[in-house]
């Protein structure tokens, strides 16, 4: 056996030494507000969950009849003989709910972000992301072998620059974003990022994953339809596995574009998709996003509850006015510290270290969920106080 791995056990060690060394919890309950994890019942305060809709009883049974009626796998690819009625009846429901001509269901988030950027662009083109982009963004820039450069978060400016740059150079421009930030919580200048797209002939893609279900009276996401029509934003991608509390994503736009994908994205004709099960699920979900708004108007309420009581304790918080509530705590192993103090007080809150955010930016991420209660959000409000309060001491 050869040696040139030798040294992958002195890498994890130093992983392990630098607090970035990650480990699996075992959840033992279905997904909610609480969690037993090893053991130990838990407030959950970091799944994204966002409208409380992984363990609804409706969308279960949903899924239970989708069993019966197409069984527990598809058997291949969608452009073999894995593409059923429920699937296709899913897509049009999704193309419905955007406004946009079609939709594509892809078996995950990254997967469609690294086929649809693989797809569109390539060795002569070029490809714009923001710094914070989620990895499966960057990894799909990266892979493309377009040239690729980050611009500065939010910072239209700076695209614009870097867009200029290359006007007279050959080949296709992508600009690309997500729509909410999944580790910030801070939304994209979308109008802003539209209008220099149209300026500088490039096209806009936008990962909407924390925003499709949350954002808007029906959960229609960053990029309503009433606002921006197909054009201004021809690359609209969600994931179904936050919100919407199943599992996929889709992309959508017009009928050329689903239609090159079809043909084009690796990801999507080499995987095996989904079973119909979770498509039939996803349409009573998608049901219950658009018309219950309670749970949206609840959330809105939470978050705003949330942000009044740790400002009061004198605790930074990004400028986030969606779930995503993280509290910066710089060092890695600070975070990870105030995050296992959470846990011996009965809560589930994630540590977040480089490198999903910059190096001194490690975080607590909080996310907010319509599952919770306010009594819930108070017992958490109240254990960050003890908890940051003693890291804040110990540093000091």
């Amino acid at each position: 056996m050869g040696r040139s791995f030798d040294d992958i056990p002195v890498r994890l060690d130093r992983l392990e030494r630098r607090s970035m060394y990650r480990r699996r919890r075992i959840v033992e309950s279905a997904q909610g507000a609480e969690l037993t994890v090893d053991g130990r019942r838990l407030l959950n305060f970091c799944s994204n969950d966002y409208l409380g809709l992984a363990n609804d009883a409706r969308i279960r049974e949903a899924f239970r009849q989708g069993v019966d009626r197409w069984g527990v796998g598809a058997g291949a690819s969608h452009l073999v003989c894995g593409h059923t009625a429920v699937h296709h009846q899913l897509e049009e429901a999704l193309a419905q709910m955007t406004g946009c001509p079609r939709a594509l269901f892809f078996s995950s988030g990254y997967a469609a972000n690294l086929g649809v950027i693989n797809a569109l662009v390539g060795t002569r083109d070029h490809v714009f992301e923001d710094r914070l982009n989620h990895a499966s963004l960057l990894d799909g820039g990266w892979i493309s072998r377009a040239a690729f450069e980050w611009y500065e978060h939010g910072c239209v400016d700076d695209l614009e620059v870097r867009l200029t740059r290359v006007a007279d150079e050959p080949g296709r421009r992508l600009v690309v974003s997500d729509g909410v930030f999944s580790m910030d919580g801070d939304r994209c200048p979308l109008a802003d990022l539209a209008s220099a797209a149209e300026r500088h002939d490039a096209w806009l893609m936008i990962d909407d994953a924390h925003g499709f279900g949350v954002i808007g009276k029906t959960g229609i996401g960053s990029v309503d339809p009433d606002v921006f029509a197909t054009a201004q934003v021809p690359v609209l991608m969600a994931t179904l596995g936050k919100a919407v509390g199943t599992s996929g994503a889709f992309v959508a736009g017009d009928d050329s574009l689903i239609e090159f994908l079809i043909q084009r994205a690796r990801n999507y004709i080499y995987t095996t998709a989904l079973p119909a099960a979770v498509a039939a699920a996803t349409l009573e979900s998608l049901r219950i996003v658009m018309s219950e708004h309670w749970r949206r108007e609840k959330l809105a309420e939470l978050i705003t509850h949330f942000r009044r009581g740790v400002h009061s304790l004198d605790i930074d918080l990004l400028p986030s006015q969606t779930p995503i509530q993280p509290i910066v705590i710089g060092d890695a192993t600070a975070a990870l510290a105030a995050s296992r103090a959470l846990e011996t007080l009965g809560f589930l809150v994630t540590a977040i270290r480089p490198p999903t955010v910059p190096r001194g930016t490690s975080r607590l991420r909080v996310t907010l969920t319509a599952a919770h209660t306010t009594e819930a959000v108070d017992r958490l409000i109240a254990a960050l106080g003890t908890v940051l309060g003693r890291t804040r001491n110990a540093s000091e």
